[in-house]
């Protein structure tokens, strides 16, 4: 049996996109190697959003071409988003490379790769079927990505997910539950809805079809079996009253949303054609937490785009410190080619980026380590991951505002366990299992004392 292994870099969907690249091959006849050596197959999934992850597959692909050397039966196949930005270019620039497809060539890969081992060469910029009508293979069974739509119909000026996923396009809503349903049937107890924007789905379905992102939530939730509903990314100017409402009103909606800022400067906003402003960004957070009081809420903050000033920078400061996320990834402006902000005088020294995001990222764990340090006394519904990465005599979960918990107990992945919050850092909690009490309690009088 031929055996196969996997990289994959980048975002939730990208992960998504991967576990039915093994669900495909292993459908194939191939099984995974835990090892790049002990591979026939090698494959790369790729991000091409920054500039990080194209330096990691850079060297991860050297590793690979070494392999190759040595054992010249050995297959690369590279796909995601960096081989459909640079199509048939990605064979001069790593002529190792045998195979390269691009996001919306997924289902042709199992064509090429099979336990034959037969290698041609490309295919990119083809929209067949939806990765999600695609078997899969998952890390935890109790956990799932579901696909709601691909593509992105916004025009960010430093963004090239339209250009290598295209326009959007929704899934039909009957798809999506029956597949939640069937995930329910097979022991799911959390999903993920994916897309480049969920809140836009269904604008581009036909009249018959089209649901709203609020109303998809509702018939997701209606499913028996599914107890937690997550969904990523949403787009600030698409998250509109429906969707708070129906997160407000639905049990198995998570009380956490991921709302990118990018900038808290409305200027740099208009550059970036992010569509909203300052004003409008803090005007949805005060929305959804009026409607969800415990709402949790993450973020996405570039640091350095072209023309950021200090007096712009230091307006980001004045959002972070208002509206006071629990979580964010922060990241330094790199150029992408082909994109209009890669064109933009003013670009910003890079000096003057890593002072700007070390500045930043000191404000963001401050914060975020006082919001977990509320915590501390509560009781806290926590899904049982696994093992702490730390503590092999620990365990590790997730509450529904997507924090991570290492506590002391016994529970078997999967399960929903009420865990008592001791210690917060800016990451993480910390805490014993408490199944004598009520989840969301806080600390007893004694307790204090």
């Amino acid at each position: 049996m031929k055996r196969y292994h996997l990289t994959t870099y980048g975002c939730q969907m990208n992960a998504h996109d991967s576990e039915r690249i093994k669900g495909m091959l292993e459908k194939q006849g191939l099984s995974e190697a835990a090892d790049q050596h002990d591979a026939d197959v090698l494959i790369f999934n790729t991000c091409t959003i920054r500039e990080k992850p194209d330096r990691k597959f850079a060297e991860h692909l050297a590793q690979a071409a070494a392999l190759k050397r040595r054992h010249p039966g050995k297959v690369i196949a590279v796909g995601g988003c960096l081989a459909e930005a640079q199509k048939e270019r990605l064979f001069e620039l790593y002529p190792q490379v045998d195979v390269a497809f691009g996001p919306g060539s997924i289902p042709h890969l199992g064509e090429w790769v099979g336990s034959d081992g037969v290698a041609p060469r490309g295919r990119f910029g083809q929209w067949d079927s939806f990765a999600g009508d695609l078997p899969s293979h998952r890390e935890r069974g109790f956990q799932a990505w579901v696909q709601v739509s691909m593509g992105c119909n916004s025009t960010c000026s430093y963004c090239i997910v339209p250009a290598v996923r295209g326009r959007e396009q929704s899934r039909r809503p009957g798809d999506i539950v029956a597949e939640v349903a069937q995930l329910a049937r097979e022991g799911v107890r959390e999903i993920t809805l994916l897309g480049q924007n969920v809140n836009s789905y269904g604008r581009d379905l036909l009249p018959d079809l089209r649901t709203d992102f609020g109303e998809l939530l509702r018939a997701c939730d209606a499913i028996d079996g599914i107890d937690r509903i997550r969904f990523t990314s949403p787009h600030p100017k698409d998250f509109r009253s429906p969707v708070i409402a129906a997160m407000a009103e639905c049990a198995a909606v998570c009380e956490h949303a991921h709302l990118p800022l990018q900038s808290g400067s409305t200027r740099i906003l208009k550059a970036m054609r992010r569509t909203y402003t300052r004003e409008r960004y803090v005007a949805l957070v005060a929305e959804l937490r009026a409607g969800i009081p415990d709402l949790a809420l993450g973020t996405d903050i570039i640091v350095g785009f072209p023309g950021e000033t200090e007096a712009d920078f230091q307006e980001t400061l004045e959002v972070v410190e208002e509206v006071r996320f629990d979580s964010a990834f922060t990241f330094v402006y790199s150029p992408r080619k082909g994109t209009d902000a890669a064109e933009m005088e003013e670009q910003v020294p890079e000096d003057v980026k890593r002072q700007r995001i070390e500045r930043l990222v000191d404000v963001v764990q401050r914060i975020a380590r006082e919001r977990n340090e509320q915590r501390i006394g509560r009781v806290e519904e926590v899904l049982v991951e696994g093992t702490s990465r730390n503590d092999e005599g620990e365990l590790r979960g997730r509450t529904r505002r997507n924090t991570t918990v290492n506590f002391v107990g016994d529970a078997e992945p999967g399960s929903l366990v009420p865990v008592r919050i001791d210690a917060a850092t800016s990451t993480t909690l910390r805490g014993v299992s408490a199944g004598a009490f009520a989840v969301g309690s806080a600390r007893s009088s004694a307790a204090v004392a």
